[in-house]
């Protein structure tokens, strides 16, 4: 599984994630370090979202922006393209980046399990709290 974090992330927990992920085959990256995109970090939502269907590879997103569900075009895409979205949740935007990489690698277990018994797309909400279950969001 890829994990694939938006301009709504910090590249910090990509590279967290990715230490924790990489020795099971797995790996993060975000926007910034993805070669290939039109637009390079710059790129649109809906231009990462098709670079990711159109890649081979099995993949999932992290967005600090919820915003990516009400907009018509995006929601669309995100739809045609069969990915697991993984939304931070509004209090992470006010929480210290060690902490809520921390919370991202708690929570990998559960956002690969999500991906593994849910076919897609697939939406989550990832709640700050570590005792709170991921919520499905509508698509």
């Amino acid at each position: 599984m890829n994990v694939f974090f938006d301009n709504c992330t910090s590249p910090i927990f990509a590279s967290t994630l990715h230490g924790f992920i990489h020795h099971d085959g797995h790996s993060a990256i975000h926007i910034r370090d993805v070669s290939g995109l039109p637009n390079g970090r710059h790129s649109k939502d809906v231009e990462w979202i098709d670079f990711l269907r159109r890649s081979n590879d099995e993949w999932m997103f992290v967005s600090g922006d919820g915003r990516v569900l009400k907009n018509p075009a995006e929601r669309a895409a995100l739809r045609s393209a069969g990915l697991h979205g993984f939304i931070l949740a509004p209090a992470y935007q006010k929480t210290p980046l060690n902490q809520v990489a921390s919370i991202l690698v708690w929570r990998w277990p559960e956002m690969l399990q999500i991906t593994r018994l849910l076919a897609p797309p697939s939406m989550h909400e990832v709640p700050i709290n570590k005792g709170t279950r991921l919520r499905a969001l509508p698509m």
